[in-house]
């Protein structure tokens, strides 16, 4: 017993063999049966590959909204997606959050707490600032060996060579030598302080 013919016509029989059986044309006359080989599909019974995301896409205008085929009018609206779901949430959350503060704020009489002012230390605020500019002034002195050397360098590396005095005027304005160190009073220099200052 033959198969099925397939989209081109081809009817395999009992032995294995195939063909496409001789048929009459609308004239009247008759069309010679065709003997396919062995391995031969035509284009037209090669299955297309269907890629189910892309025809879901491709089909995502068809039909009603997904979701809306469980709907009923006794229920209340539903979100249609699960970030909208979010939303809605996180609106009555804050609904309710700003109902809680208003309610507790005719509770309690109005007593808003000062701010808090940290203090700083001064001594602290000064051994950062030093300790900053030791750090700016050693790189800077790598970077002018650097250039004394024979290295090229940047811009920005030659704008902080540059600023190497600018750093030590800064260094013993807050009493450091040019070398971060803090510097020793002399016992002439105290001397004449104590006297400007008594007159």
């Amino acid at each position: 017993m033959p198969s099925e013919p397939s989209n081109a016509g081809i009817v395999t029989d009992e032995s294995g063999s195939r063909h496409i059986p001789e048929s009459t044309r609308a004239d009247g006359s008759t069309r010679k049966a065709i003997k396919i080989r062995p391995g031969y599909r035509p284009p037209e019974d090669v299955e297309i590959y269907k890629n189910r995301t892309a025809e879901g896409f491709r089909n995502r205008a068809m039909g009603p909204v997904p979701g809306s085929e469980g709907l009923k009018d006794d229920k209340p609206a539903q979100p249609s997606s699960a970030s909208a779901a979010k939303n809605a949430k996180r609106r009555e959350r804050a609904k309710a959050k700003a109902a809680d503060k208003a309610a507790e704020k005719d509770d309690k009489p109005s007593a808003a707490p000062a701010p808090k002012v940290e203090e700083v230390n001064p001594e602290v605020e000064k051994e950062k600032k030093v300790r900053n500019l030791k750090k700016k002034l050693r790189q800077a002195k790598e970077l002018q060996e650097k250039k004394e050397g024979g290295g090229k360098l940047l811009p920005e590396q030659l704008t902080k060579v540059i600023k190497i005095n600018e750093l030590i005027r800064e260094l013993e304005a807050l009493g450091f030598d040019s070398n971060g160190e803090p510097k020793e009073a002399k016992p002439g220099e105290d001397a004449t302080k104590t006297e400007t200052s008594s007159t």
